[in-house]
């Protein structure tokens, strides 16, 4: 007798991507705009936060744009994350367009333009409208199918009702292949556009509530929608202003939106749509919502950039800046001079600064039991004592490039908890920066063109950048 063979099968999980900073979700502060030590993923800068809280602060009420904010400090002080933790609390409404500073030089477009899209991403639009909805709770969907394929279309009449009336309407074959696609039934509560026809579906109705034994999670209870089936309802779209010009400015329309095909888009029609953008102002169609320009690595923006930015500031519709650098006294690009952060004194006159501070011993050890949970790593007390050490002698970002690795190394032995000697042979494997320097100085003359002396280099770094 042949042997049975039984397949075997596994559960199918989600994959998701850990990245830098996707532990942050918010600036952890609370109602009086206090940072508590540790909160949705920030521990620490409670200064940096505390400001960076009032700027929020600011952009929620709408009233002041055109600001520009500076997060200035050492490199791995938690920049970022700030920025980060200010996208999560603004919410989906408000924009937030991040841009690096190299980023602007490696498009096929012009700089200016380049940096023209990112403030118009910035900045929304919330544009309202008036249309009439026929909502109501689904009481019958009869649809009648052709005994002959391809004889004639499906027709059929659908049965609505609210608190007050009910009423049968005809169906067509784009609606009765809406319906299906939403999958409506008997006892679901569903708004329809008469303008474009599209069905919403807002949930069940409590009276079906006990029609089946078992509910998925996603099922949602709604009361039997009270008074007329026909309603004028007004409808909100959020859209930014590179979007609208976008659309308006290619033969393709929004279809450009998805294939990036962007390009430069001229002043004209940025000028018409300014217009009337304004004329639905003052009509009550439509207001702007400010939102967050975020430039990391500001310093590789060259001086025309810079004066650029001074004019886009003072301009009526522009978002709040926000730029990070962790630069010290540098170049200006473009130019022989030096600065503060390698920017001009015109535009740090404007700037709000906030400096952020390196991590103390007891805040690297909790960033670090952060990063573990997020990274799905369990480490012994021991072990997160090492790395903690590494992290004072080294650098935050060593130490948590290094959480991953020993856990690979704890595996390869076959381990479950990351013990002190997983770290210890994972930190001999990867250098860290001092370590890597000493190397070369060791070695120096067997590398290729080392004929400037380490002495040079540092003396070269010491004028760039001070740490």
């Amino acid at each position: 007798m042949a042997e049975l063979k039984i397949s075997e099968t596994r559960d199918l999980t989600r994959i998701e991507r850990i990245g830098a900073h996707s532990h942050i979700r918010g600036l952890g502060l609370d109602s009086t705009l206090e940072a508590r030590a540790v909160s949705e993923g920030m521990v620490g800068q409670t200064r940096a936060r505390r400001a960076a809280g009032v700027i929020l602060q600011m952009i929620k009420e709408g009233k002041i744009a055109g600001r520009a904010v500076l997060l200035a400090g050492q490199p791995g002080t938690g920049k970022t994350a700030i920025a980060m933790g200010m996208a999560k609390s603004l919410g989906m409404e408000t924009p937030f367009a991040v841009i690096s500073g190299s980023e602007i030089f490696s498009l096929e477009m012009s700089k200016t333009e380049a940096l023209m899209q990112s403030f118009r991403k910035a900045i929304g639009v919330r544009i309202k409208e008036e249309t009439e909805v026929i909502e109501g709770e689904v009481v019958e969907v009869q649809i009648d199918r052709p005994a002959v394929a391809g004889a004639a279309s499906k027709t059929g009449k659908l049965t609505m009702k609210t608190t007050e009336m009910e009423t049968v309407y005809d169906l067509g074959a784009k609606m009765i292949e809406a319906l299906g696609k939403e999958k409506v039934q008997s006892g679901d509560v569903i708004a329809i556009d008469k303008a474009s026809g599209r069905i919403t579906k807002l949930g069940r109705s409590f009276s079906r509530s006990r029609d089946y034994d078992a509910m998925g999670p996603q099922t949602k209870f709604v009361q039997c929608p009270d008074g007329e089936l026909q309603k004028r309802k007004e409808v909100v779209h959020c859209v930014t202003l590179h979007e609208i010009d976008v659309i308006n400015s290619r033969t393709q329309g929004f279809l450009a939106l998805f294939t990036g095909d962007t390009g430069e888009i001229r002043a004209e029609v940025r000028e018409q749509i300014d217009t009337k953008v304004a004329e639905w102002r003052e009509e009550g169609k439509a207001e702007i919502v400010p939102g967050v320009l975020f430039i990391d690595e500001v310093h590789m923006l060259d001086i025309e950039c810079f004066s650029f930015l001074n004019r886009a500031l003072e301009n009526e519709m522009a978002p709040i800046l926000v730029v990070a650098t962790n630069r010290g006294f540098t170049k200006i690009r473009g130019t022989n001079e030096k600065s503060q952060h390698g920017m001009p004194i015109d535009l740090l006159d404007r700037l709000l600064i906030i400096n952020t501070e390196p991590y103390t011993k007891d805040e690297i050890r909790k960033i670090l039991d952060i990063r573990c949970q997020e990274e799905d790593v369990e480490m012994a007390e021991e072990a997160k004592a090492l790395l903690t050490h590494i992290g004072v002698e080294t650098s935050l970002r060593y130490a948590i490039n290094l959480i991953t690795t020993a856990a690979l190394a704890c595996q390869k032995r076959k381990g479950k908890t990351v013990e002190s000697e997983d770290v210890t042979r994972v930190y001999s494997l990867f250098l860290d920066v001092k370590r890597s320097t000493q190397y070369l100085m060791e070695y120096q003359n067997q590398y290729m063109f080392s004929s400037s002396s380490a002495k040079e280099v540092e003396e070269d770094d010491g004028n760039d950048m001070v740490s």
